[in-house]
């Protein structure tokens, strides 16, 4: 990785080694990972609803697929925004305010109407939901040693893949017994741990420092207007997004502290590196939208019965990654970053061939879709953790997060207009032409970690040959 420092201002705090004892490990570690089961299960259990949601409001399948892609757009800029005012601002402060954004729209959401109403409430949700992941990353970058880091990041994970499983069987049982206001009760209880964060989380001093608004801001028009272009083929959208994205590029190069760090762009093994988990993620957020609709409008299931299919696949997921971090800590990265995606491959192939003919199949090969999708989340976030220069940590890990995120958002909206696209052929066929895409992506995903090892063998290569003129220069200095 490139050890350039940035103009950013960074938290003048000591590195993660340095102070443990600041951090309450386990009953922290439990605090992350039980919001982020809720968070996760809030992103998936609409889901689940969103067949019963555009029967009700009469929508388009490219139209209600904005219930989860615009909740991915907020989410992912929260997600580095958050991570950028952590760099200044204390974490149990930020995490009061996302809180209490993300439970105070659930409470809203309970009395929604209409769908405009229930589109806004899921955005102020995304508000507060983006930073759980992203401030718990940061947390533990920051306070928990190397030497325990992969395990610490795998359960993190590990609560991501729960949420993942429990969501789906959650958000089917509330739609079919309930209905699908209730699923806002669940991220509802979120406003009860705002005093145990405040209890648990280490107390650090708010230091100065800026945020560039107008390149976040540029960044949401930009990635909104090339989505609706996606949906619904505006070309004002199209105009709207090319433009702000345009505005954006010459913004991050131009701010004192700009809202994103144009180096990273430059630094190819982190591009590589990002490249794996982005890939690896559309295609788990673009499977996992359309195999409850593929369920419902195939095989006809009910929404329960499609998530109870769903969920051994994350709950497995959830088991497997505390195993992948006991590998990571003690052997390191390579040997997963050479080998996962090529399971990922095998399984969406697999999944293109067999899905339309069984249900069964579908929750047979999802358990290989998870697996691979968990391993390889873990396995990213911990070598960038290991890779980034800690004046890099915050912008990197955001800015990771954020490319995952906008492109789980680009998969469920390209999905659902996709969909519309080939209502002239058979559903099987069409969800089957979805799922081959996926594949496509899956090898993205093997050229990506090529890369990666590529830009790596080198760096190692140039780092022993300096270490070798080092060592040969002192040699030569002792002997004369």
């Amino acid at each position: 990785m490139s050890n350039h420092t940035t103009n950013s201002h960074q938290r003048t705090t000591p590195t993660p080694s340095e102070m443990p004892s600041r951090l309450r490990e386990t009953p922290v570690s439990w605090l992350l990972c039980f919001t982020i089961v809720l968070v996760i299960m809030n992103t998936m259990m609409f889901n689940l609803a969103l067949p019963k949601i555009s029967v009700q409001f009469e929508l388009s399948p490219s139209t209600a697929s904005w219930i989860v892609t615009g909740y991915s757009i907020i989410f992912a800029i929260a997600s580095i925004t958050y991570s950028r005012l952590s760099d200044f601002v204390p974490i149990r402060r930020l995490y009061v305010i996302a809180l209490l954004s993300l439970g105070g729209a659930s409470i809203l959401g309970l009395f929604t109407d209409s769908f405009g109403l229930l589109l806004f409430t899921r955005l102020i949700q995304a508000s507060g939901a983006g930073a759980i992941p992203s401030l718990g990353i940061v947390l533990v970058t920051r306070y928990i040693p190397l030497s325990r880091r992969g395990r610490a990041m795998s359960l993190i994970l590990s609560a991501a893949s729960l949420g993942l499983g429990l969501g789906p069987v959650a958000g089917g049982s509330i739609v079919q017994y309930l209905g699908w206001h209730f699923l806002f009760v669940i991220t509802g209880v979120t406003l009860l741990l705002i005093p145990i964060f405040l209890i648990l989380l280490p107390k650090e001093k708010p230091e100065t420092g800026s945020f560039d608004f107008i390149g976040a801001l540029l960044l949401g028009i930009g990635t909104t207007g090339l989505l609706l272009f996606l949906t619904s083929k505006s070309l004002v959208a199209l105009i709207a997004g090319v433009l702000a994205i345009a505005l954006f590029a010459l913004r991050i190069r131009r701010a004192s502290q700009p809202f994103v760090l144009p180096a990273l762009f430059g630094d190819r093994p982190y591009m590589a590196l990002s490249a794996i988990g982005v890939s690896s993620y559309m295609i788990s957020f673009g499977f996992l939208f359309l195999a409850p609709q593929m369920l419902a409008r195939v095989f006809g299931l009910a929404p329960l019965t499609s998530g109870l299919l769903l969920f051994p696949g994350a709950f497995l997921a959830m088991l497997v990654s505390n195993r992948v971090g006991r590998i990571i800590d003690r052997y390191g990265n390579t040997a997963l970053l050479r080998y996962v995606p090529w399971l990922m491959l095998l399984s969406t192939v697999l999944l293109a061939l067999t899905a339309s003919y069984s249900s069964y199949w579908i929750a047979a090969l999802y358990i290989l879709v998870s697996i691979s999708f968990t391993t390889l989340s873990s396995t990213v976030s911990n070598e960038l953790s290991r890779q980034l220069t800690t004046d890099r940590i915050g912008s990197g890990m955001g800015l990771f997060q954020l490319l995952q995120f906008f492109s789980g958002a680009f998969a469920v909206a390209l999905s659902g207009s996709a969909l519309v696209w080939q209502k002239s052929l058979p559903l099987e066929r069409a969800f089957d032409n979805l799922i081959w895409g996926m594949a496509v992506i899956a090898l993205l995903t093997i050229g990506s970690s090529i890369l990666y090892r590529s830009y790596s063998n080198k760096t190692r290569t140039a780092n022993a040959a300096t270490e070798s003129f080092a060592t040969t220069a002192v040699r030569a200095g002792i002997s004369e």
